[in-house]
């Protein structure tokens, strides 16, 4: 996600995330890479996870303290519904539109289990993609466009596919590397 900056101010950016739910099968895939300004810092970060006992995977990018503090939002809310991640996702929008604190977090969140696939951003948009197929970071259209292609022309499994999309982005994107990581439920 890119924001405009001040002057003076240094920006972290860079990541993709991807991914991919075929019938009962999802698989999320994320680079390892940060950047501050034009200069890699880290290259083996973790954005993706497993969560509530294996069965829901998350990946988020955009500012790393913020992603992490929507991370850790959608988490506690999962747990409150009990795992039902439509109404998590729902009841984290709603406190992301309406705390004044949390409206000015910069990131979005991907989350999904064996039915459900959402892109989650703090604008309030929910969104399930009609082709099971979503992604978010510097690289998305580029992770997006092989997966899409991927799926279609390939009989691939849905983690070969995150990964190999992935692959495909960070040969493009300056902000997104090949230390892939790929969380399949």
């Amino acid at each position: 996600m890119t924001r405009h900056i001040q002057e003076g101010e240094i920006m972290f950016r860079g990541t993709t995330i991807l991914a991919i739910k075929k019938d009962s099968q999802l698989a999320i895939a994320g680079d390892g890479q940060v950047t501050m300004g034009q200069v890699v810092v880290k290259e083996s970060a973790k954005k993706i996870r497993k969560i509530y006992d294996n069965r829901v995977v998350v990946g988020f990018a955009g500012s790393v303290a913020d992603a992490l503090t929507l991370f850790d939002k959608f988490e506690k809310r999962l747990n409150e519904a009990r795992g039902n991640i439509e109404k998590a996702s729902v009841n984290l929008v709603k406190e992301w539109r309406t705390d004044k604190i949390l409206r000015r977090l910069e990131a979005l969140l991907i989350v999904g289990n064996k039915e459900h696939l959402y892109l989650i951003s703090g604008t309030g948009e929910i969104i399930e993609p009609d082709d099971g197929i979503v992604a978010i970071g510097s690289g998305a259209y580029y992770a997006l466009a092989a997966a899409r292609a991927l799926s279609k022309f390939t009989n691939l499994s849905v983690k070969d596919i995150a990964f190999e999309s992935l692959k495909i982005a960070s040969g493009i994107c300056i902000y997104t590397n090949d230390n892939i990581l790929v969380e399949e439920i």
